[in-house]
C-alpha cells in the first residue's frame, strides 16, 4: 500500500473520530471501514489482527453503550463547540499519556470549555457532571474505542 493510500485511510479514521462527536454521523463505522479497507488492500497477518481487534473493541464498546443511559446531551446544554473541546482534549490526552490519557483529556476539555463559559470552578465542575450523566459517558466510550483502534492501526503502519 502506498503512502497516499495510507494517508487516505488515516484521513477517513480522523473523520470517523470527528464523527463520533457529531450526533447522527456513524463515526465508529467510518473508523472500522477504514481499517477494513486497509486490511483488504494490504492483506497481511498483522492487518487482519488489527481488523479483528477493531471489530472486538467496537462490539464491546457498543455493548457498554447499551448499558449506559441514552444520550440526551442537548438537554444538558452541550454544544458542538463543547464537543470539539472534549474531542481535542481526548486526542491530546491520548497522545501525551498513551491510551489512558484520553479519559482525563475528554473531561478536561469539557471542564475548560465550561470554566471559560461560566467563569468559575464550582459551576464548571457541576456542568461537567451534568454533561457526563446525560450521555457524556456514552460519547467517551465510543471515542475511546475509536482512539484505541486508531492507535493500533498507526502502530501497525509504523512498526509493522
Amino acid at each position: 500500500m502506498g503512502v497516499w493510500e495510507l494517508l487516505l485511510v488515516g484521513v477517513v479514521i480522523v473523520l470517523g473520530l470527528a464523527g463520533v462527536l457529531v450526533p447522527g454521523v456513524p463515526g465508529t463505522w467510518l473508523v472500522w471501514a477504514a481499517v477494513l479497507w486497509w486490511t483488504l488492500t494490504d492483506p497481511q497477518p498483522l492487518a487482519w489482527g488489527v481488523l479483528v481487534g477493531a471489530t472486538v473493541v467496537l462490539l464491546l464498546a457498543q455493548a457498554i453503550r447499551w448499558a449506559l443511559p441514552p444520550r440526551q446531551l442537548r438537554e444538558s446544554g452541550a454544544t458542538p463547540r463543547m464537543a470539539v473541546h472534549a474531542g481535542v482534549g481526548a486526542l491530546l490526552g491520548f497522545c501525551l499519556l498513551p491510551v489512558v490519557g484520553a479519559i482525563p483529556g475528554f473531561l478536561g476539555g469539557i471542564y475548560l470549555y465550561e470554566r471559560r463559559r461560566l467563569g468559575g470552578h464550582g459551576p464548571a465542575v457541576a456542568a461537567v457532571r451534568t454533561v457526563m450523566r446525560s450521555g457524556g459517558w456514552s460519547v467517551l466510550t465510543e471515542l475511546f474505542a475509536c482512539l484505541l483502534i486508531m492507535g493500533a492501526w498507526l502502530g501497525a503502519v509504523i512498526w509493522g
